[in-house]
C-alpha cells in the first residue's frame, strides 16, 4: 500500500513538503521554509513540523525538485531524519551544500541527477524531467511505485523561449500520460490568473527602457535565486556598459555558485566589488540587491535608510523592485519604498512597469499538463486552499464528458492518502503543524509558546520599553526592561546599563530609522543582545516594544 502525506505548502505558500511510503521505505519529497509575520518577533524561519518523520523512522532519501527556499530552507533540520542521500540537480545541490556548512553537516551524502536520468530508492523509481521555472535546473518526479506512476510536477510555468535553451519536456509528459499516470499532483499557484504565463524574456523591454533612461547609479532588488533575472539584468548591463555589484549576502552567494557551475555568464572585468561601487562613476554601476521583500535588515532596506556602508542613494539613482510581493509583505515593501522616495530616487515595481514575471504557470498552461498527462487521480499542491479547490474546479472542466475521468483528491497538511489495488482514498491524519526557527540555530519553538520562547527554561526574556516621540522621533523618558526568567548578580546595575545603551541607539539613529518600527525594533535587538551577552555570557531572547507617543 502506497501512503501520501502533505507535510506542509498546502492550504499555505510556502514551506513545501511531501511524504511517499511504500512499506518500510519512506521518501521526502522537498523540505522547504516559509518566512514569518512581521509579528512573530524573532522568528526567522518557519519550518514544516517533522513529527510524523520521527514516528516513520528514518526516510530513505530526500528529493529536491529545485532549489528555491520553499522548497529547499528546511533541508538542515530534515537531514536527522533522513538515512540515504539528498538527491538533486547540480544547482539545487550547490545551493543546498552552502546550507548544509553553515550547520556543519557537510558530510550529509547528497547525488546529483539530470533531467531523463532514473535513481531507485527501495521500491520507488524516481524520474527527474525537465520543467522551466523562475530558476534553472527545475525537474518535476515521476515516481515509478508497484501501483503505477506518480507524477509531481514542483514549480513549473511553460517557457517557451527559455534564456538558457532548456526546454520543458513536454513530450516525456506527452508519453506519461499515453502509458497511464496513477496519481498527478500539480503546483496551483496561479490557478486563478488567466492564460499563459509570460516567458522570462519578457521583462527585457521594461528594463531596456530603464537602462536607456537612467541617468545615475542603477539598483535592482530581485530573489537572490532569480539566476535567469541576474543573467537579463547582466547582459543589459553590458549592453549598456555599466559595471556590475552583487549586494547582499544571498545575493553574492547564488552568484557565484551560479558562475561556477555555468548558469550565470558575466564578461571578463566587468563584476566588481561593492566595497569598489564609490570609485565609479554612478552611472556606470549596476547594483544586484536582495531586500525585494522589505526585510528589515537586507541590503536594500539599508540603503533605503541610508544606512549602507558602500551604496549612497541621490536623486538621479533608479531603483527596480524585481519581485511579486509575497502575500503578508506589502507593508513591509511599501515602508521602504517610501524611504527610497526620501532620498530622491526614481522607484520602479511591478504596478508601474513589466520589471516582473511570474516563475508558475497560469490556468492554461496547468489545463495543458492536466490534459497530457490525462491521470487516474489528481490532488492539487502548492497553494492556499483558495488555489487548491479552483484547480479541482479546472480539471473538471478539461476533463467534462471525458470517460473514464480522474478523481479529484482535495487534502490540506497531513491528510493522509492510501492507495491500494482498490483505489485511492484520504484515511487518516498525521501530526502536522509549525515549528518557529530562530536563527541562532539553538532555537525551535511550536507557535504556541511563542509568547512564552523557552525564556524560563533557557536564557529568558527581556522586554525594552522605548517611548519614542512620533513627531521629534526623540526619546521620552527613560527606557524600560522588563525581565522574565532572568535573574543575574547586580541586575539593578545591570539593567540600568542596558537602558543607557537603548538610548544611545535612539539617539545615534536617524530620524528616518527611529521613525520606523521594523529599523529600529532590529537596532534595538542587535544592541542589547550584544550588551547582555558580553556582560552575563547570556543570550536572552529580545523582544522590543515601540510606543509612538
Amino acid at each position: 500500500m502506497l501512503e501520501i502525506v502533505p507535510l506542509g505548502g498546502l492550504g499555505e505558500f510556502g514551506m513545501n513538503m511531501l511524504a511517499l511510503t511504500w512499506g518500510e521505505t519512506t521518501i521526502v519529497i522537498d523540505a522547504g521554509v516559509m518566512f514569518p509575520d512581521p509579528e512573530l518577533l524573532g522568528v526567522d524561519r518557519i519550518i514544516p513540523d517533522l513529527t510524523y518523520l520521527q514516528q516513520k523512522g528514518r526516510a530513505a532519501a530526500l528529493v529536491l525538485t529545485h532549489g528555491h527556499e520553499d522548497h529547499i530552507g528546511a533541508v538542515p533540520h530534515v537531514v536527522p531524519y533522513i538515512a540515504g542521500p539528498i538527491i538533486g540537480t547540480p544547482l539545487t545541490l550547490a545551493m543546498v551544500e552552502q546550507k548544509l556548512k553553515e550547520h556543519g553537516l557537510e558530510d550529509t551524502p547528497t547525488e546529483s541527477v539530470r533531467p531523463r536520468q532514473r535513481v531507485t530508492v527501495g521500491p520507488f523509481e524516481i524520474e527527474f524531467i525537465r520543467v522551466t521555472h523562475s530558476m534553472p535546473d527545475c525537474v518535476a518526479l515521476a515516481i515509478h511505485t508497484p501501483l503505477g506512476v506518480i507524477l509531481h510536477t514542483g514549480d513549473f510555468k511553460i517557457d517557451q523561449t527559455p534564456i538558457d535553451g532548456e526546454h520543458f519536456d513536454l513530450h516525456r509528459f506527452a508519453e506519461l500520460g499515453t502509458q497511464g499516470v496513477l496519481m498527478l499532483l500539480a503546483d496551483s499557484t496561479n490557478v486563478d490568473r488567466r492564460g499563459f504565463t509570460g516567458s522570462e524574456t519578457e521583462v527585457i523591454d521594461a528594463f531596456e527602457e530603464v537602462f536607456t533612461s537612467a541617468s545615475g547609479r542603477l539598483i535592482v532588488s530581485a530573489f537572490s535565486s532569480s539566476i535567469y533575472r541576474m543573467q537579463i539584468v547582466v547582459d543589459l548591463a553590458a549592453q549598456f556598459e555599466r559595471k556590475v555589484a552583487f549586494v547582499g549576502r544571498g545575493m553574492t552567494q547564488n552568484s557565484e555558485i551560479a558562475q561556477r557551475l555555468g548558469y550565470l555568464r558575466i564578461p571578463a572585468g566587468m563584476q566588481i566589488r561593492d566595497s569598489e561601487i564609490g570609485n565609479f562613476p554612478q552611472r556606470d554601476v549596476l547594483c544586484l540587491t536582495t531586500g525585494s521583500q522589505g526585510e528589515p535588515m537586507s541590503a536594500l532596506s539599508r540603503i533605503a535608510v541610508d544606512d549602507h556602508r558602500y551604496v549612497k542613494l541621490t536623486e538621479d539613482d533608479t531603483v527596480v523592485i524585481s519581485a511579486r510581493a509575497i502575500p503578508g509583505n506589502e507593508k513591509s515593501i511599501g515602508r521602504v519604498m517610501n524611504h527610497l522616495a526620501r532620498r530622491g530616487a526614481t522607484v520602479i515595481h511591478e504596478g508601474t512597469k513589466h520589471v516582473h514575471v511570474s516563475g508558475h504557470g497560469s490556468e492554461e498552461e496547468l489545463k495543458l499538463v492536466l490534459s497530457l498527462v490525462k491521470p487516474r487521480y489528481f490532488i492539487p499542491v502548492h497553494g492556499e486552499f483558495r488555489q487548491l479547490s479552483l484547480h479541482a474546479r479546472v480539471a473538471k472542466r478539461v476533463f467534462a464528458g471525458r470517460d473514464p475521468h480522474p478523481e479529484i483528491l482535495l487534502i490540506e497538511n497531513g491528510d493522509i492518502v492510501t492507495v491500494d489495488e482498490a483505489g485511492a482514498r484520504i484515511a487518516g491524519k498525521a501530526p502536522v503543524g509549525r515549528v518557529l526557527i530562530d536563527g541562532t540555530l539553538t532555537g525551535e519553538i511550536g507557535d504556541e509558546v511563542l509568547r512564552d520562547r523557552r525564556h524560563l527554561a533557557e536564557d529568558g526574556l527581556v522586554v525594552p520599553v522605548v517611548a519614542i516621540n512620533k513627531q521629534t522621533g526623540m526619546l521620552e523618558g527613560v527606557p524600560d526592561i522588563i525581565t522574565r526568567g532572568f535573574v543575574m548578580e547586580n541586575s539593578e546595575e545591570l539593567l540600568a546599563d542596558g537602558a543607557r545603551v537603548l538610548a544611545e541607539v535612539i539617539a545615534n539613529a536617524s530620524l528616518e530609522e527611529r521613525t520606523d518600527q521594523g529599523i529600529i525594533k532590529e537596532k534595538l535587538r542587535v544592541e542589547l543582545r550584544r550588551f547582555f551577552r558580553k556582560r552575563s555570557g547570556r543570550r536572552p531572547f529580545v523582544l522590543p516594544v515601540i510606543m509612538e507617543i
